[in-house]
């Protein structure tokens, strides 16, 4: 007889409507993976939206931090896990700049399914306190004179590939750094093993407001609330540095677009809370939501870019 009960139970389900399967959503732990590692900006931004998602939805919701290659990790036990209840919030890197930079990817692409930004994540280029080097033109200037002493660190994807892009294009004779966990890189920073860092505000400002760091410019096209003094890349003549700090939801294909669409109106409850809004604003960043379609069409906007930059370097996929 059970085999009855379970076969009326999958009529049902067949026959029910998308969106009351999406109303009847989560009936368990949902988990929230993140390519970067604690601390960073997504990391924060992650763990705020986590404790109202978990409080909206009556279910937990927990965080996987998966630092290191290039975001492709997480990105493969995102896709690997095929299950509606499992989450990625990251940069658009994993779609965007990782087909370009690796000619062989353990996942697809595809199956990384928009749902909604969740935060414009304000990007820093910060070097030593020490170095006394207060604004980009002193930097390329004391890069040029010494050739070869100097390197720098990124995070993976689009940020290490604008400022590669930048370092081409600018004739700097400076090597790149590479690290797991980009967090780790601002002791190196502060002790001068590494000179010059591109990578979220969040990341570099417990060091900044200690004095050991200095922020000299932001990638993203308005100044940081945080850091008005400190002028875009684009107004200190460096538009090559020009990157918005995108960072959003993204789902498996094994969620309907009926849930997507309720979860991106999650998002946007969280995003208009002026209270998270100024605790996240703290940390260099500012939320933000849209739907899933809007997001897909930045996505896009933002590969052709990538792919523009790849192209300028004669960047080779290894």
């Amino acid at each position: 007889m059970r085999w009855i009960v379970y076969l009326v139970l999958a009529v049902v389900l067949v026959g029910m409507p998308a969106p009351l399967l999406a109303e009847g959503w989560p009936q368990r732990t949902v988990r929230v993976i993140i390519p970067l590692g604690a601390g960073s900006a997504t990391d924060i931004a992650g763990r705020l939206y986590a404790d109202q998602f978990s409080k909206r939805w009556g279910q937990p919701v927990i965080i996987e931090n998966r630092p290191g290659g290039d975001m492709i990790a997480a990105a493969s036990a995102f896709v690997a896990a095929r299950d509606d209840h499992t989450l990625l919030l990251s940069s658009t890197s994993p779609i965007t700049v990782n087909p370009l930079t690796h000619a062989k990817l353990p996942y697809n692409p595809a199956d990384l399914i928009p749902i909604s930004v969740a935060t414009d994540v304000y990007v820093g280029i910060a070097v030593p306190a020490s170095m006394k080097i207060n604004s980009l033109d002193e930097l390329v200037a004391l890069a040029r004179s010494q050739p070869g002493k100097f390197n720098w660190a990124a995070t993976p994807g689009g940020t290490y590939l604008t400022f590669a892009a930048f370092q081409k294009s600018a004739n700097l004779p400076i090597a790149n750094v590479p690290y797991r966990d980009i967090v780790q890189a601002q002791n190196d920073l502060v002790a001068e093993r590494i000179h010059v860092m591109m990578c979220a505000v969040a990341i570099l400002q417990p060091q900044i407001l200690t004095g050991k760091l200095k922020l000299i410019a932001v990638t993203n096209a308005e100044r940081s609330p945080t850091a008005s003094d400190i002028p875009t890349a684009r107004q200190a003549g460096y538009p090559a540095l020009d990157l918005p700090g995108l960072v959003g939801f993204f789902a498996s294909p094994a969620m309907s677009r009926e849930l997507r669409a309720r979860i991106s109106e999650d998002v946007r409850a969280v995003a208009t809370d002026g209270e998270i809004a100024r605790r996240l604003l703290a940390t260099g960043q500012v939320l933000r939501a849209n739907t899933p379609d809007e997001f897909a069409a930045l996505i896009e906007r933002q590969r052709a870019h990538f792919v523009e930059l790849a192209r300028a370097i004669d960047l080779r996929p290894e």
